[in-house]
């Protein structure tokens, strides 16, 4: 039997008997659920099903109206992503000042090698709205005067764009559990350390003070916990003795651009699926296409010896 995944997410002030009523509307048209996790944050309720729609005694309009109907009167919001919905490739970046990844997204997006749309560019600045008229992409601001974005604004535009992935381009703000729910393993953002090593803010300063060799940068999903969500790419680089943090980020800079781009064509390719707080390569994915951390031929730089072992069989020998 063929079946048919199909998404729906609930989010909005915790209450009783959401999960009662919503499960209760399936129950009555004929599908069956297949997975539900729920989560509360900060007051905020999110529940994600994956239901089996392929046998429902009902059209997929007359579920999403039901579902809609439902979510007005429990004060909800409440989506249903069936499989052709989830064929969408439109992107919305969210940027603050610094245009080195949104660049590279752009770039590779006239390249025709990105396989999505950008539709759309927000920012909690102005500073980076000729880059988007360059590329003739709608840019809204979102921000005050300080950079405090609104995210009541923010979600009207990502609905309005019918936003499939929403991509962090060294966006200086935290995504409130509002937006975070609603699109789950859709955001993904680049942080510039090795995560889980120096999350939050002025990462790179950080491992200059912590005197690091070795530093880099990760491109993840984004989570309600900062900076903890499932790591998708990573990339690394030496800093050099007596480095300052400026050094240390126009090192890493390039790197970011780098290992967000493989991140996102990882995601649109469904080439990753994040299972237990971990993304993992899909079965039938061939990683050589894909440079998840440093390339192979470190490899063969690498010490082979010694390793735990060995001793026994010099021991062995021995006797």
């Amino acid at each position: 039997m063929t079946r048919e995944y199909t998404e729906i997410t609930v989010v909005g002030d915790d209450k009783t008997g959401l999960i009662a009523r919503v499960t209760t509307l399936l129950f009555e048209r004929d599908i069956n659920i297949e997975d539900l996790d729920q989560a509360v944050r900060d007051g905020v309720f999110r529940m994600t099903m994956h239901v089996d729609t392929a046998e429902m005694t009902t059209e997929k309009e007359e579920l999403r109206e039901a579902l809609h109907d439902l979510g007005d009167d429990l004060d909800m919001d409440i989506q249903v992503r069936f499989p052709a919905d989830r064929e969408t490739r439109t992107i919305a970046v969210l940027v603050t000042k610094e245009s080195h990844c949104l660049e590279a997204l752009f770039e590779a997006w006239a390249d025709g090698k990105l396989g999505a749309e950008i539709s759309v560019i927000v920012g909690n600045h102005d500073d980076l709205e000729p880059l988007a008229e360059h590329y003739g992409v709608d840019f809204h601001d979102i921000g005050d005067e300080k950079g405090n974005p609104d995210e009541a604004e923010l979600l009207d535009i990502l609905a309005e764009y019918d936003t499939d992935l929403i991509v962090l381009a060294r966006y200086m703000r935290i995504l409130s559990p509002n937006v975070v729910f609603r699109y789950e393993d859709r955001i993904i953002n680049i942080h510039p350390s090795l995560l889980p090593a120096f999350p939050g803010a002025e990462a790179y300063r950080q491992a200059r003070e912590e005197g690091v060799r070795i530093a880099g940068v990760t491109a993840h999903y984004v989570t309600t916990d900062l900076d903890q969500g499932p790591i998708i790419t990573q990339r690394a680089f030496n800093v050099p003795a007596g480095a300052s943090v400026d050094e240390i980020e126009r090192r890493g800079q390039p790197l970011e651009a780098e290992a967000l781009l493989e991140a996102v064509q990882l995601h649109l390719d469904s080439a990753i699926s994040v299972y237990h707080g971990r993304t993992e390569l899909r079965d039938d994915v061939d990683a050589e296409g894909y440079q998840f951390g440093l390339p192979n031929a470190v490899d063969d730089l690498l010490a082979d010896r010694p390793v735990d072992g060995l001793g026994s069989v010099v021991s062995r020998g021995e006797e």
